[in-house]
């Protein structure tokens, strides 16, 4: 059993993001006390909190301060070096852990453990060399798609090769370290699911979202996804396994492709509460943030249960005004807005949720607003 945080003790988040910032308003539902750290000053999830670490999030000795003053830590930011995770943990419990950072932060691996676990994942293979690219194009065909094993270099981490000619276009990402080529999926949905679980080996796998992305950014979150029987019983199979794979302490997305003959392929691993589950606020008799909370401060987790088909849409810079008309034109949609302070072009600054018993009809009226073109 893990060591019980109770109510009233200090949770430390690593990230002020939006993310943190619903991390933090469940923990303070539950009556918690929350510290931050994160470089910008009064930075989302600062607004909601007791007191915030401006730092960077490589700086050691503000981590290790920062670590004096909480009970548990958590994560939002996810791409922190695990070694200093693993410092972190002689002075303070970090529930999720360091693997489970090493793992998602480096594509070859999070495969290897997605493999192991009997998952189906697209055909790829690693690359080092432009060489190995021509090597490879036998057993993978185009398009396919060259990514960096680590994942984030400001989207600039992938290009998509539809022939010959795109090899040599795709060599900069070379340049980052160790790639892998991926066979690219004619996916006929994107799906992907939350899971959490506790050192107890309580499991939640929340409903099923099949998503939506414009321009890499989910727009849309429907729940339930749009699938058969099987293949939300197939999505929960491969949940199960992976929570209790990575041993994971917390919430975790996974992001899957759907084929249109019904084959799953599982995409990427988010370690973390997502976007893609913020329908679970009132969707769901228990939120991927309640789950998340529970779960790294050794409370049980209860099972979850759908209360209402929902639809997710994500509110971007440029939608804000006319989202704000909608909130006077639309007493039922649940809006968040993250306290973004002056926030570039494009970024996520919150979402409506939708509860709804027709499906269709909300994508609809959410299409004839206009704002979401």
């Amino acid at each position: 059993m893990s060591d019980l945080i109770s109510p009233g003790k200090m949770i430390g988040i690593i990230g002020g993001g939006e993310i943190a910032r619903m991390m933090a308003l469940s923990a303070k539902k539950m009556g918690y006390r929350i510290g931050i750290l994160d470089p910008e000053k009064d930075c989302p999830a600062a607004q909601v909190s007791d007191w915030q670490i401006i730092a960077q999030y490589n700086n050691q000795e503000a981590l290790m301060d920062f670590a004096m003053k909480c009970d548990v830590v958590t994560y939002e930011y996810d791409n922190i070096d695990s070694d200093l995770i693993v410092k972190m943990k002689k002075t303070v419990s970090v529930p999720q852990g360091a693997d489970l950072l090493s793992i998602t932060q480096d594509r070859l691996l999070e495969k290897a453990y997605l493999e192991a676990s009997n998952i189906n994942l697209a055909p790829y293979a690693t690359i080092v060399t432009i060489e190995d690219i021509k090597g490879a194009l036998d057993g993978i065909g185009f398009p396919c798609v060259l990514k960096t094993i680590s994942e984030r270099h400001n989207g600039k981490d992938r290009y998509i090769l539809q022939s010959e000619e795109d090899i040599p276009k795709a060599a900069y990402l070379l340049k980052m370290g160790t790639c892998v080529l991926e066979a690219w999926i004619p996916f006929e949905r994107e799906l992907s699911v939350m899971v959490a679980r506790n050192q107890a080996n309580d499991i939640v796998v929340f409903p099923i979202s099949e998503n939506i992305h414009r321009n890499t950014i989910l727009h849309e979150s429907i729940v339930p996804a749009r699938i058969n029987q099987y293949v939300e019983e197939e999505v929960e199979r491969i949940a199960r396994a992976v929570a209790e794979k990575l041993e994971l302490v917390g919430t975790l997305g996974i992001e899957m492709f759907i084929t249109s003959s019904g084959t799953l392929y599982v995409n990427e691993l988010i370690p973390r509460p997502n976007h893609s589950g913020n329908y679970s606020n009132e969707a769901c008799t228990l939120s991927q943030y309640d789950a998340h909370i529970r779960a790294i401060c050794g409370l049980p987790l209860p099972k979850t249960e759908l209360i209402s088909p929902a639809v997710m849409v994500t509110v971007l810079t440029e939608h804000q005004e006319a989202a704000n008309v909608q909130i006077q034109l639309k007493p039922n949609w649940n809006f968040y807005y993250y306290g973004k302070e002056n926030p570039g072009e494009s970024q996520k600054i919150g979402h409506f949720t939708v509860l709804t018993k027709d499906i269709e009809k909300t994508l609809a009226i959410i299409a004839d607003t206009g704002i979401w073109k």
